[in-house]
This record gives structure tokens, C-alpha cells and sequence, in this order.
């Protein structure tokens, strides 16, 4: 805690299920696959009760050189109630910077509720990490399973090519759970390369729930592409199947599922919220204009 005050002296302060198969946004009707079969997987494992923690309505994503303290000051300036997400922080940087990690992980606390995103692909780490964050009393715990940059994903082995292998996210995030006192949560694609079927994306859902107490995913629901193409365009070219992300909370009652991708405006907010979305995560529109934050 002593460390926590230090860096507030550094710094400046300050379940509804869908309604319908076809989602309205932009305040129209989208084009979308034909309704998908409820998945299997999905009924092999039974949840427990996700308690008194609520994924939140509105929530801003994490992105590199962007959701910084600067930035996340200013966002609550403006909103009370959005959650604000920091950039990712590898699990090796926090384990490495131990005597330094103010610089990394230290924020006002004004700036709850916020939630601490970590990426990595090795146990240990995840675990030691997990464990030092503790101490500044995020509100939730989040593992990036959704970045396809090269230097992540590629090299670093671990982003969106962590959904390849469910088995090892459904044992990351038991060992992020069993080291910190806050919910955990996956920020993921609906799918990686070839590997971007309705069935292959519920069984990575039912894997991760059914080895750790995770009970909220946020779902970009554009699948992710490895190679030929950059960070930018995977957020643009790979087509939104939002119908896969409310075909989840069908095939998924007891979890808390929120949306990510292709949201830019207030009114395509308020109308996945309509369709039964439990929540709505706005990336670098929530940069760029800040009158969304007036809204919630």
C-alpha cells in the first residue's frame, strides 16, 4: 500500500439473454451467417454462481501506448462508471521489475474500477506476477488471449496464440485465480488462422471454464491472422461474426460474455445492449472521441 501512496503523489489525480439471432447495429439490420447450432461443449460443464461480480456495461479496451495513467485520468475525469483497462504488461516484466514495479503497475485511486491485463505463456511467471499485482488491488485480473502482433503472439508465443491451446489457458488462468483475491477474466478472438470455427471457439470457452473459476470472457469478435497482416488491419480486415458472440450466450447462460469489435458510437452500444449483450468494450473510439464517455 505504501507503494500505491508514493504513486498517487507522482501522479496528477483526479443478465439478459439475447432477444434475437439477428443483432442491430449502426441501426441496422446486420448481415450475418445463418443462426448457429448450440454447441455441445457447452453443456458439459456447470458453472458456479459467478457472485456478487458483474462484468461491467461499458468498458474501455487495453491498448499498448494508449490506456496509460495518462490517459485512464482523464477517461475518469470524464466517467464515473466506465471500467478502464491498462495496456498489457508482460508477466516477465512484472517478475523482473519487482523493485521497480510502481513504474508498472502503480495507479491513482481514483481510477477504480480498473482492471490489470497481463500476457505470457509461462506458469510461473503468470504466477509470480499475479502475486505482486496483488498488492495493488486491482478490481479484476485479465489474460490477453487476443493480441496478433508479431512480437506477441510471434516471438513472445503467447496473445492470440494462446487460443490454439485451451488446455494451457484453462491452466493459466487457475494459477492467475489462485494468486490474486479479485475475479479473472480471457480477452480473446473468436478465432486464430484456420482455426476460427463456432465449435473450436465453445471449446476453448468450455475448457477455460471448466479448469478455473473464470467466468468472464471479452470477445473481439473478429477472428485473428498470424501472418500477412499487421496489428491495424487484423482489427479491420478479418470480417465481424458477431453472430458468434450472441450464439455464446445462448450456448453459455451461467457466463458473463462482453462484446468487442466494430463499436465506435453510442448508438451501436445502446443497441447491442438491446439485443442482450452483458457488456461492450469500445477500443481506440473511446480514444479518439471522448464524448462516449458522457454516456456512461
Amino acid at each position: 500500500m505504501a507503494m500505491r501512496a508514493a504513486a498517487r503523489q507522482a501522479i496528477l489525480s483526479p443478465p439478459l439473454g439475447p432477444r434475437s439471432p439477428r443483432p442491430f447495429l449502426c441501426g441496422c439490420s446486420l448481415s450475418i451467417a445463418p443462426r448457429l447450432e448450440p454447441c455441445r461443449a457447452a453443456s458439459s460443464t456447470t458453472a458456479p454462481a459467478a457472485g456478487k461480480h458483474l462484468p461491467p456495461l461499458f468498458s474501455v479496451a487495453p491498448m499498448m501506448d494508449w490506456t496509460d495513467n495518462h490517459y485512464r485520468t482523464l477517461a475518469r475525469l470524464i466517467s464515473r462508471h466506465a471500467w478502464l483497462y491498462t495496456e498489457m504488461v508482460v508477466a516477465e516484466t512484472i517478475v523482473h521489475q519487482k523493485d521497480n514495479l510502481d513504474r508498472f503497475l502503480a495507479f491513482p485511486e481514483e481510477q477504480h474500477p480498473i482492471v490489470l491485463q497481463i500476457g505470457g505463456s509461462n506458469l510461473e511467471n503468470l504466477a509470480k506476477a499475479t502475486e505482486l499485482a496483488n498488492d495493488y488491488s486491482y478490481d479484476e485480473i485479465n489474460l490477453n488471449c487476443g493480441c496478433p502482433s508479431g512480437k506477441v503472439a510471434g516471438h513472445g508465443c503467447f496473445g492470440a496464440r494462446l487460443m490454439f491451446d485451451p488446455e494451457f489457458v484453462g491452466d493459466a488462468m487457475s494459477t492467475i485465480a489462485a494468486n490474486c483475491d479479485v475475479p479473472v477474466s480471457v480477452k480473446c478472438r473468436i478465432g486464430v488462422d484456420d482455426r476460427d470455427s463456432y465449435e473450436e471457439l465453445c471449446e476453448f470457452v468450455d475448457k477455460v471454464i471448466s479448469k478455473s473459476p473464470t467466468r468472464h470472457f471479452i470477445i473481439h469478435a473478429r477472428k485473428a491472422l498470424l501472418s500477412g497482416l499487421s496489428p491495424a488491419e487484423n482489427r479491420k480486415i478479418p470480417p465481424l461474426k458477431y453472430e458468434y458472440y450472441f450464439a455464446l450466450l445462448r450456448d453459455f447462460p451461467e457466463i458473463k460474455f462482453t462484446l468487442n469489435g466494430g463499436i465506435t458510437n453510442v448508438s451501436q452500444v445502446s443497441a447491442s445492449m438491446r439485443q442482450g449483450a452483458h457488456g461492450v468494450m469500445v477500443g481506440r473510439a473511446a480514444y479518439n472521441k471522448y464524448v462516449l464517455f458522457f454516456f456512461f
